[in-house]
């Protein structure tokens, strides 16, 4: 038999690694794509080169720290360098739940960070504001990080991270408990095409910060939060807000905390649940100036009675999703003034609403058989998950 190469023939080995990668990226199967580096150590570079995500299986639970395995740590202590070295051009990285990793697990990123647009390190209890300033260092492409219940990450270390991380766009600070209005007015003024900030839970914030944010923010969670009236105001004072979460709020005892102000017309969906101080008054100033709302959360809120549910009915014609849940002044009344208006109404969710009887929900089923009854309880439906 002839030998091949006098004939000039080739096989796939001969083929240049821009090839080689293009017969990479198109396998469809996972498991073709994960057995590609097996072939040898050529095609091995081309998988390690082209591979965009990496997500340690932390056997970590955020409901159940204490599940958190001898083994786990073991892994993510000892290999996490040698992983980021071998993996050198990662966009994504979720280093979710490695609650013993601390700050020098973090120090490659000075070498092979630059490409990387989202990091997440949730419950990375170790990390400090040091290891938020090597994140800086190294990763000056950052779009996206979650820091949910990293509790040693204080103001400092978020001014550092907004100094160098000009392009962030999404920010999860939840469980953050040493974050106050200081760090976040760093956030919203140095990073000027934030979307969205997750807040929830950081009681040492009141909103103030969000004061002069850029219009580019659309998305804010700040349940159970002790939100002030100017923190409120300066929640919405860009403009450009369209999901709105503030449920759980922690209000001081003056009455309505929403009185007087001018809610974004940009809004789509609100959540106010167990806002229980929330007054018939700015109900009407929000169903009167939110005319895109798309879905609102008043569950639990006690306060609301018929001239805010006639407002609601009138008003919000784009509605199609409202919560009701345990309204205690929801009456046959209301509930009638929600029939005979909301047009675009498609799900109601209605449970334990003592004052509305069986006729009322009836003559409501037999008006409105394009509205959709549910007893169950949910949260707001989330446009898009920026965090995840």
């Amino acid at each position: 038999m002839e030998d091949l190469s006098k004939l000039g023939a080739t096989s796939i080995i001969h083929l240049p690694d821009d090839c080689l990668t293009i017969i990479f990226h198109g396998l469809d199967c996972r498991t073709d794509r994960e057995s590609f580096g097996l072939t040898c150590r050529r095609w091995l570079h081309i998988q390690n080169f082209n591979r965009r995500t990496l997500q340690f299986e932390c056997s970590f639970s955020i409901l159940n720290p204490s599940s958190l395995s001898a083994k786990g740590l073991d892994v993510y202590t000892v290999h996490i360098h040698r992983l980021l070295r071998r993996f050198q051009h990662l966009e994504s990285l979720s280093l979710c739940g490695c609650a013993e990793l601390d700050d020098s697990g973090l120090t490659r990123l000075l070498s092979y960070g630059s490409n990387l647009q989202k990091l997440n390190l949730d419950c990375c209890l170790k990390v400090t504001n040091y290891g938020l300033s090597l994140v800086a260092s190294g990763c000056p492409s950052l779009t996206t990080i979650s820091l949910y219940r990293c509790l040693n990450i204080t103001d400092e270390g978020l001014e550092t991270l907004t100094t160098a991380c000009l392009s962030l766009k999404c920010i999860n600070l939840s469980y953050c408990s040493q974050i106050s209005d200081k760090g976040l007015k760093a956030l919203t003024q140095q990073c000027r095409q934030l979307q969205a900030i997750n807040v929830s839970h950081c009681e040492r914030i009141s909103g103030v910060g969000f004061e002069g944010c850029s219009k580019s923010l659309v998305h804010v969670e700040a349940e159970s939060c002790k939100l002030s009236l100017e923190g409120v105001v300066g929640i919405v004072s860009g403009g450009g807000i369209e999901y709105l979460d503030v449920s759980c709020l922690s209000w001081s005892p003056s009455g309505d905390p929403l009185r007087g102000i001018g809610f974004s017309s940009s809004l789509k969906i609100i959540n106010f649940r167990m806002c229980r101080s929330v007054s018939d008054a700015s109900i009407v100033a929000i169903a009167k100036g939110c005319t895109l709302l798309e879905e609102w959360n008043l569950a639990l809120c006690h306060e609301v009675s018929i001239s805010g549910w006639q407002a609601v009915g009138l008003y919000c014609q784009n509605l199609k999703r409202l919560h009701v849940n345990r309204c205690l002044n929801l009456t046959d009344n209301g509930l009638r003034a929600l029939r005979d208006g909301c047009k675009s109404l498609s799900i109601l969710y209605l449970n334990g609403c003592a004052r509305v009887t069986p006729l009322a929900l009836e003559l409501f089923k037999s008006h409105r058989g394009d509205v959709c009854i549910k007893e169950e309880e949910v949260m707001c439906i989330k446009p898009y998950s920026p965090f995840r």
